[in-house]
């Protein structure tokens, strides 16, 4: 059972220096680079700022070993699908949330606990994807996704680097079946990607599964996330 209230069950955990979660080396963005070379869908890279990135890495609390600390470091996010999906990392013009600044009062009080869950990514339908640190179940380290269109948590049996190849190289079109309304891509052009777009009849209801006759409208990721949450709660998911 996934509880948004068990913030209280986090602990305090030792703090790394950004200088010892750098001393990995190039070894997760290895891991990136040669999934970037092999993508099938569009993958853009935002520019990621040094020192917003070091902070970034620091709050996070995530060597350069891996692919999430790499895609912290060393991105300012990363865009699919012409804004389909968006990555979080450490900030920049175009997607102006980091990684741990998204996730502080979501998933932790303050920089420094230790998360029994990660946002790492989410879409433009308002769905949101996490990183499994306990929350959801004992698959540790597993990705799941916070559907639209049925509030609930559903495993994805991905790690954070099977993740990034979902995004990278599967049939997106597939995945989203349903939900992709004829214009999206004119659309989407349109949005940042701190952005999505909410539907009314909701998607989770009987009247909103008929997505090119629903309205839509824009508002904050931020919005949408704490909107979801909500209407979960007061549907008693959680019970």
């Amino acid at each position: 059972m996934f509880v948004f209230s068990s913030l209280a069950l986090f602990a305090q955990r030792k703090i790394q220096p950004v200088e010892e979660l750098l001393n990995g080396g190039e070894e997760g963005w290895t891991v990136v680079e040669d999934l970037l070379k092999s993508a099938k869908n569009k993958v853009e890279i935002l520019d990621a700022n040094v020192d917003r990135a070091k902070e970034s890495l620091y709050r996070t609390q995530v060597t350069t070993k891996s692919p999430m600390g790499a895609i912290v470091y060393k991105t300012g996010g990363v865009v699919v699908d012409d804004g389909w999906i968006r990555i979080l990392g450490s900030g920049s013009d175009r997607l102006n949330r980091t990684l741990p600044e998204w996730n502080k009062g979501k998933s932790f009080r303050e920089f420094g606990e230790t998360p029994s869950f990660l946002l790492i990514a989410d879409d433009v339908i308002g769905g949101f994807f996490l990183l499994n640190g306990g929350a959801l179940g004992d698959d540790l380290g597993k990705i799941y996704y916070f559907s639209p269109d049925n509030l609930e948590f559903e495993p994805l049996d991905l790690t954070y680097t099977g993740f990034l190849q979902f995004c990278f190289n599967s049939n997106l079109d597939e995945f989203y079946s349903g939900y992709r309304w004829k214009t999206w891509r004119a659309d989407i052009s349109r949005l940042d990607s701190d952005t999505v777009f909410t539907f009314y009849p909701y998607l989770w209801s009987k009247e909103g599964k008929e997505i090119n006759k629903i309205s839509k409208k824009p508002i904050s990721a931020e919005e949408q996330f704490r909107f979801n949450k909500e209407m979960r709660e007061q549907l008693n998911f959680d019970e």
